[in-house]
Formats: C-alpha cells, sequence, structure tokens
C-alpha cells in the first residue's frame, strides 16, 4: 500500500475512535482503565474493531480480506495498542491463530477462516502446553488417526482467547515418537464438539494485559476431520515455526505504542510544568532524559521498519531478522521506560489519575512482548545457533552479494517503496548466513557520507559524526567473529548451549539495530515529512546503541540535544505518532491545566 494511502487508513482509524484523553470518545483511557481495574475482557473495544473491520487489514485479501502487505496491519495494531495493549493483543490473537492456515492450508481452509472471523468467530493458537512451555518437541497433546479423521486429546495453556475463542488452531502429537517431523496442526470449531469433550481452563490473573483472556482448554477425543488438517501430516512444527516469524515482528509493535503513550504522557508533564522558572522539558538534565528515550523510540521503530518488511522481501531470512526483533525491541524500550519513570516522577505511579494513570498501565502491559511468543532467551539461542554464519558471510561477501543486498535494503527501509507479495509459505527455519541488514551497511555508510558532503554546514556535522559512529560499531562485526570462533574452539559441543555464546548474540543484535538506522535513513529520507529527516537525532541513535557497548562515553553534544528536541516537540505539538511514519493521531482538547 502507498505510504499516502496507509497514513490516510492510519488518520481514518485514529478518528473514528477519537482522543483517548476525552471520556466521550469510543476508546477512551477512562473506560480502558475501568476494565483493567475490573480484569475484564475488553469486549467492548474488540467488537468496535471487529464492526470497524480492522482485522479484515490482517487477512489475505484472495480469499476475502483486504491484507496485502503485513505492515498494514502491524501500524493498525500499533494505533490500538496506543490506547490499550489489552486490547490491541486480543484484536491480534485472531489473525496471528489464523497464521497456520495462511501458511500452509488450502484454499477453501482460508476462505473458511476468513468469512467465519469477518462474522465475527475469534480463534486462539493452541500451541505451548503447561509442562513444556518453549519446548514444542516436548509436547503432549496427541491427534490419533481414526476413520475419516483424527481425535484430539490433550491440554494446552496460557493461551491467548483459550476461553472466548470458537475457533481453534491446535499443534498436535501424530507421530507417538515425536520428533520435528512428529506433529501436525489442526483447526476446529468449539461449538461443534459434543458436550464435555471441550473444558475451558480458568483465566490466569496477571501483571499486566489484566482484562486479557489468559487460559487454556482440555480436549478429550475430540473428532476432527481429514479435512480439518493443515497442511501434511507431520508439517506441524514447519508451521508453527513460520507462524513464530511473522507473530514475533508484529508483537513488538505493543511495545512501541506503550512507549509512544508513556512518552507522550511525560511531555506532556514536562512541557506544561514550571520549576525554578524554566519548563521541566528545558531543564538540560530532564531535556537529555526525554530525548534518550525518543532516540530509543526510534532506533526500535528502525529495527522493527525492516523486520515487518523483511517477511515479504526476504522471507528466507525472516528466522533472524524477526528474532532480533523480538529480543531488542522490548528489552531496549522496558528500559527506556523506566527512564521515562523518572522524568515523570511521582505521576508515575498513580492509578486513577485524570491524565496519568495510563502510564502505570502502560508500564505493566509492554513486558508482554518479551515472552509472547517465544522469550528473549529462545530469541537469542536462534540467532546464536546461526551466528558464526552470519558474521563469516557479513565478512567474506563478495561484491555480487552486497549489491543484491544493497537492492533489496532499499526496499526493506524504503517507506515508500512498493513490496512483493506477501509469502509466508516461502519463509525458512534459516537464514544460510544472510542478513541484508548488515551485508549491505557499507554500501548505505558510502551513501551517507555521500549525503553528509551534500548537506549543509551544521547537518553536514551531525551527518559526518553519525557516519564515523556507525563506521566504528559495524566495525566491531569482525571482532565479534573472532570471539565465536575462538568460543566455539574452546567450548566444543558446549559452544551452543553457553551463556558466552548468548551473550555474543546479543552483541550481534546492536549491530542490526545500528545498520537498521543508517538504512533507515539513506533510503527513506526523501520520503519523509518535516521535521524529518534529522541528522542529530540519527548521531543520537547511533549513540544509544553504542552505549549498550561503552556506557560512559557520549557523541553528542548539548547543540545535538536541543536539535532532537525540537524534531520531539514538532512531533508532539502538531499530534503525530512517535515514527517514521508520522501518522496524524485523533485531535487533542485542550489539556486540563490542573491535571498537569
Amino acid at each position: 500500500m502507498p505510504k499516502s494511502d496507509l497514513t490516510e487508513l492510519a488518520g481514518r482509524l485514529e478518528r473514528h475512535l477519537g482522543d483517548p484523553h476525552d471520556p466521550a470518545s469510543r476508546m477512551p483511557y477512562t473506560r480502558v482503565l475501568e476494565y483493567d481495574e475490573r480484569e475484564d475482557y475488553p469486549y467492548e473495544f474488540v467488537n468496535l474493531l471487529q464492526r470497524w473491520g480492522a482485522l479484515d487489514h490482517s487477512l489475505p485479501r484472495a480469499q476475502g480480506g483486504k491484507a496485502g502487505d503485513v505492515e498494514i496491519g502491524f501500524n493498525l495494531m500499533r494505533l490500538i495498542a496506543r490506547r490499550d495493549p489489552t486490547t490491541a493483543t486480543a484484536f491480534i490473537i485472531t489473525s496471528l491463530s489464523f497464521m497456520p492456515a495462511w501458511v500452509a492450508g488450502t484454499d477453501a481452509q482460508k476462505r473458511a477462516m476468513v468469512d467465519a472471523i469477518q462474522h465475527g468467530t475469534r480463534y486462539a493458537w493452541g500451541l505451548s502446553e503447561r509442562r513444556h512451555g518453549s519446548d514444542l518437541l516436548a509436547n503432549e497433546m496427541t491427534a490419533e488417526k481414526t476413520d475419516g479423521g483424527y481425535l484430539l486429546t490433550g491440554e494446552k495453556w496460557l493461551i491467548g482467547n483459550g476461553r472466548v475463542a470458537d475457533g481453534l488452531s491446535v499443534h498436535a502429537r501424530t507421530d507417538p515418537r515425536g520428533g520435528p517431523g512428529g506433529y501436525s496442526v489442526f483447526v476446529l470449531d468449539k461449538r461443534q464438539t459434543p458436550a464435555g469433550t471441550v473444558d475451558e481452563l480458568p483465566r490466569e490473573r496477571m501483571h499486566g494485559l489484566r482484562g486479557l483472556d489468559m487460559s487454556g482448554f482440555r480436549l478429550d477425543r475430540v473428532f476432527v476431520p481429514d479435512s480439518a488438517l493443515i497442511g501434511r501430516e507431520g508439517q506441524g512444527l514447519e508451521i508453527a515455526l513460520k507462524t513464530s516469524h511473522t507473530a514475533r515482528a508484529l508483537i513488538s509493535g505493543i511495545a512501541l505504542s506503550a512507549v509512544d503513550t508513556g512518552l507522550r504522557i511525560t511531555l506532556d508533564f514536562t512541557e506544561g510544568r514550571t520549576v525554578f522558572g524554566r519548563t521541566v522539558s528545558d531543564v538540560p538534565y530532564s531535556r537529555r532524559q526525554l530525548v534518550e528515550c525518543f532516540a530509543d523510540l526510534m532506533v526500535a521503530d528502525a529495527v522493527s521498519l525492516g523486520a515487518v518488511r523483511a517477511l515479504q522481501v526476504v522471507p528466507e531470512q525472516t528466522s533472524v531478522w524477526s528474532s532480533v526483533v523480538k529480543y531488542f525491541v522490548p528489552t531496549v524500550l522496558e528500559r527506556t521506560f523506566a527512564q521515562l519513570n523518572v522524568v515523570l516522577g511521582a505521576r508515575f505511579y498513580l492509578r486513577d489519575h485524570p491524565h496519568y494513570a495510563i502510564h502505570q498501565k502502560m508500564l505493566r502491559d509492554l513486558p508482554v512482548a518479551n515472552f509472547a511468543d517465544g522469550n528473549t532467551v529462545v530469541n537469542l539461542k536462534n540467532i546464536a545457533l546461526q551466528l558464526d554464519g552470519l558474521l563469516t558471510t557479513a565478512a567474506t561477501a563478495d561484491g555480487t552479494l552486497r549489491e543484491e543486498a544493497g537492492e533489496r535494503a532499499a526496499v526493506l527501509y524504503g517507506i515508500d517503496r512498493e513490496l512483493p507479495l506477501y509469502r509466508p509459505w516461502d519463509q525458512e527455519l534459516y537464514s544460510r548466513g544472510r542478513d541484508d541488514a548488515l551485508l549491505a551497511a557499507p554500501a548505505a555508510l558510502v551513501r551517507l557520507r555521500r549525503l553528509a558532503g551534500e548537506a549543509k554546514r551544521d547537518e553536514r556535522d551531525r551527518l559526518t559524526r553519525a557516519a564515523d559512529t556507525a563506521e566504528q560499531l559495524l566495525a566491531g562485526a569482525e571482532s565479534l567473529r573472532e570471539r565465536v570462533i575462538s568460543l566455539k574452539a574452546s567450548l566444543g559441543r558446549e559452544y551452543g548451549q553457553s551463556a558466552e555464546l548468548f551473550d555474543l548474540a546479543k552483541e550481534y543484535c546492536l549491530l542490526h539495530a545500528a545498520a537498521a538506522c543508517v538504512h533507515t535513513y539513506v533510503h527513506s529520507a526523501a520520503a519523509f515529512e518535516d521535521p524529518l529527516p534529522s541528522g542529530a537525532l540519527l548521531l543520537l541513535q547511533l549513540e544509544r546503541v553504542r552505549r549498550h557497548l561503552r556506557p560512559h562515553e557520549a557523541v553528542t553534544d548539548a547543540g545535538v540535544v536541543d536539535d532532537v528536541m525540537r524534531v520531539l516537540r514538532h512531533l508532539h505539538r502538531e499530534n503525530r505518532l512517535f515514527s517514521y511514519w508520522q501518522f496524524p493521531l485523533a485531535e487533542r482538547g485542550d489539556l486540563p491545566a490542573a491535571g498537569l
């Protein structure tokens, strides 16, 4: 979808939902917090979005939906999540439960599920089990072959929508021996099962997302026909892993939205509060805290931009891209939120303040992006096991390979570039040593230096310093490769499970993030709206990545901070999403002075 069309669609959803600070709007913070306090499932908001047609943009156009590009549904979900991550999570669970069918289902299966969803059916994805968590090859639910179909028996636990869903996608063991080829995926409708064969487990009470239905179900010899099998028998693990690539990329949007709201609430305070004769925003220490949080959010935005578009541009590489975004974005943004809390002060702790109470909910809801659909350890392990190949390719790639990667990077990070058809069935479980973000980084640095040379004096300085900082960061890939080789040689068979390897995987994510920031600048600069692009913001983004490695060394100064603050203030005052997309948000009313 062209950038202008996506911006118009986002604006329509924002206008429909209205100003969340206005209690009379369709999805106000007051009602969101009431549901949260009562721990009630937000049927009101889920049904509101169903009637607007939000889910249609996450369902394939070929089978009756409206989805062309994955980033459409991702960005609509961000606008929902900035109001309520609980509703956004409930919203995406149904679309993600459809993903196994999108990956491997027949046209008839896809059409049946799309039609059901459009008529209000909610789905759940029955994957995890109480005793096994992320260890899918230990799952015990069985699918016993019988005449004309299968009998499903077993329990699934910590399943989003487990009680409220009518439809289920279920991962079950079809070969008693288990193993990679021993599992399959089935779809069923709970409403069509005999009484007593489906038991819904109690809802689990949670620290965040309090109103979400996080529960499970138990099946007792539930018959499903052969036509309920998704893909081939024995393809279940492959389908589940390919489904997780999309899930991991999309879930990062919850963290982005939580910090967007937290930063916006904090700015409401710092821009309106005067201490010692100046606004809090103009106190040098507070100002730096604010712009650092903004820079963190924009680093995460760049990483997410590439990861979501990678699902369509480089499906063969998404095992790496999805794990990087799933580890990096929520991990970084949890720290960012803690930094915002310091600036906001005591107000961040208030549960029923008419303006600030939503902040503490966002703080509690954000961590779901860390553990849902593969936790931090799972994603780091996936990167770690591919690390040697990724770094070897980055070090030894020839000119042709880098040139091809550069052509794809222009689409991956060019927000105005048309995307190829989404083909989730083409996703591969290993990237074969390819990560276009790193492979194309040297060419992006050359282009950044060229843009610096063409810029005016102050911007030239900012971009030149950004290029120097990025080059220094990316040069760390060779040192990282040497340490991986050394660790492998010293640990032998213990290498793959070592804590040291996981630390090296974390460092790789920083390289990917630095490359993402540079790529986004050079490939999207011409498509940005004022006040972007900003060399000062790029420099601060790279400093924030660098701080993970050198926490006490700065590459920015007060002038850079002031320039980034001008960008942040512009987006805040113009009521735009804190993102490269800069979607226009619902018009805000006057903020009550007493509330600040």
